[in-house]
């Protein structure tokens, strides 16, 4: 029999499009698993998405997914792969006829595939129950092993909220969702003494009770790591992004001695996207998600250490060491650096937008927040790839999605495969030349003033929800006096340093600055916050990769 599993809401889910077989699949479940797991099944890839996503939401862990290859609208893999967006860890079972073999052996490769079985698996106690076992035991023994889950009480409309929700769901911590103001949430503050004044409130899984806390704080009372395990390493990556983590599997993975530091979580503004579509070797797409979370497992297993909530104050040299220094005073040093702090989305210039933040503004995809809109009017500012893939996924249970773009047209900051999804999308509509010129609400957004930028004309429009995606900061002003920077903050680095092939003042060494090698020698840059990046995933990728490189050849050098 199988083991008991140690959480009392972990789920065994199975999708399958037959009435008939989807029942004797769930019964077949029920009659094992029946004392230690909870048996959902859906009878579409859609249902069962929306199921997941409930469970998500919810806090409630999810173990095993058996999905059937022929599903109309949604096949078993195409079901898998999405599924992939929500559940990560959960293990994957194909059931397939033998004339689909081949279909899902090339799952594997597609959705990590786990396993796949044909029909019909009698008897269960032979073909069934054996794998399932295996799958079980191997879940339990990953990194998504059941937990209690960690609760959150708070307000709707409260940006505070929202923040400690997003960390925690972009870092792949379980948790549970109660309202301040309902029963259970009224029960969980007596039992910790709090009144409601100051929210959130966030009881752990061991049940500390922690009181609107800080990042730090909540990282490491969730089991996140939050301090290095070394005072020196051979590389310390500053960022998370796709050109961090590609730094830091790639470092971790040929032997150096590697920390990546991030401020919030893995993933940086790629992984708040809601799906990729033009990234190599991934013709379906794949959501930022999706890929952070199987870069951040590939950084770890290659031994990189990963911490999470540590804010970098500053970058200093001290012979051949180069010291990071934290907000909280701690430093960390290293023979090299690399510098892949990425971007962030620029404020928006409106009155009320601020005060309004985290209440109906967003900036981001703010992926949690997407449930709560369903049946709503949605707005999004801007006309890059970001706000198209944002626009696509909140399509998807929006009563309607405008996108509002300052210029005459997507075609300009827009890839062409995402304009063309979206004049498809009958819910999403596109006003060019458009800006917001204030945003309304008490306590949270309900109104937009619009302005046609041609005419001057203002509007008055009905809104709860906006999420903003204009333009790109850098976060480099922790780097003053030490690394040069362009005029508009992002970082210079190799040719870009040199004048007429001259090293930048107070360059020391014989040779000149390597290509991603900034005016201090050791300490490197990659990605976003590169002067003049591609601003693409596959790039910052790459520069990443390209970046330990040098890094190696400064060791070699040094």
């Amino acid at each position: 029999m199988a083991q008991a599993a140690d959480a009392a809401r972990t789920v065994i889910l199975t999708v399958d499009d037959d009435p008939g077989v989807s029942r004797a699949v769930a019964r077949d479940l029920r009659r094992r698993y029946g004392e230690s797991y909870r048996i959902v099944r859906a009878e579409s890839g859609e249902s069962a998405l929306q199921a997941l996503r409930e469970l998500k939401l919810r806090g409630d862990l999810v173990a095993v997914i058996l999905a059937d290859y022929r599903m109309p609208q949604m096949n078993g893999i195409e079901f898998l792969e999405q599924a992939l967006d929500v559940y990560p860890g959960a293990r994957r079972v194909l059931l397939t006829a033998y004339a689909d073999t081949n279909a899902a052996i090339d799952a594997i490769n597609v959705v990590d595939l786990d396993h796949y079985l044909l029909k019909p698996w009698d008897p269960p106690e032979e073909k069934l129950y054996p794998v399932l076992d295996d799958l079980l035991e191997a879940w339990r023994c990953s990194d998504y092993r059941p937990v209690p889950s960690t609760k959150v009480v708070g307000h709707r409309w409260s940006a505070r909220s929202s923040d400690v929700r997003e960390f925690l769901a972009r870092n792949q911590v379980p948790y549970r969702w109660y309202s301040a103001d309902e029963p259970e949430g009224r029960r969980l503050l007596a039992s910790a003494g709090q009144d409601g004044e100051r929210l959130p409130l966030v009881i752990t899984p061991d049940g500390t009770p922690l009181v609107a806390p800080e990042a730090p704080e909540l990282a490491a009372q969730v089991g996140l790591a939050t301090t290095p395990t070394a005072e020196f390493y051979d590389l310390v990556v500053i960022g998370g992004g796709p050109a961090g983590l590609g730094a830091a599997v790639y470092g971790a993975s040929e032997g150096l001695r590697t920390v990546l530091v991030e401020r919030s979580a893995t993933g940086g503004q790629a992984g708040q996207s809601s799906r990729i579509e033009n990234y190599l070797g991934f013709p379906d797409g794949v959501s930022g998600a999706q890929l952070t979370e199987r870069a951040r497992r590939q950084a770890a297993r290659f031994g990189a250490e990963i911490l999470t909530a540590r804010e970098v104050t500053g970058l200093e040299v001290s012979g051949a060491a180069r010291i990071v220094r934290f907000s909280d005073g701690s430093a960390v040093a290293a023979h090299s650096v690399i510098l892949a702090t990425g971007v962030s989305y620029r404020q928006l210039d409106a009155p009320g937008a601020d005060d309004l933040t985290g209440c109906g503004v967003f900036y981001g995809s703010a992926l949690t927040e997407a449930p709560s809109c369903r049946g709503h009017d949605v707005y999004i500012v801007g006309g890059a790839n970001s706000a198209g893939q944002a626009a696509m996924y909140l399509a998807r249970g929006a009563k309607s999605v405008t996108l509002l773009v300052r210029g005459a047209s997507l075609s300009a900051s827009m890839s062409h495969y995402l304009i063309q999804q979206i004049d498809e999308a009958p819910n999403i509509s596109v006003r060019t030349g458009t800006v917001v010129e204030a945003a309304h609400g008490t306590g949270h957004l309900e109104q937009l003033t619009l302005r046609d930028v041609e005419s001057g004309r203002s509007e008055l429009v009905d809104a709860q929800w906006m999420f903003v995606f204009i333009g790109a900061a850098p976060l480099t002003g922790w780097l003053d006096g030490t690394v040069l920077r362009d005029e508009r903050g992002f970082i210079l680095a190799g040719p870009d340093l040199t004048v007429d092939g001259r090293p930048p003042a107070g360059w020391e060494l014989d040779r000149p600055p390597y290509h991603l090698e900034t005016n201090v020698p050791g300490v490197f840059v990659a990605g976003d916050a590169r002067s003049e990046s591609a601003k693409r995933v596959a790039s910052a990728v790459g520069e990443g990769a390209m970046a330990v490189m040098l890094v190696h050849r400064y060791l070699e050098q040094s």
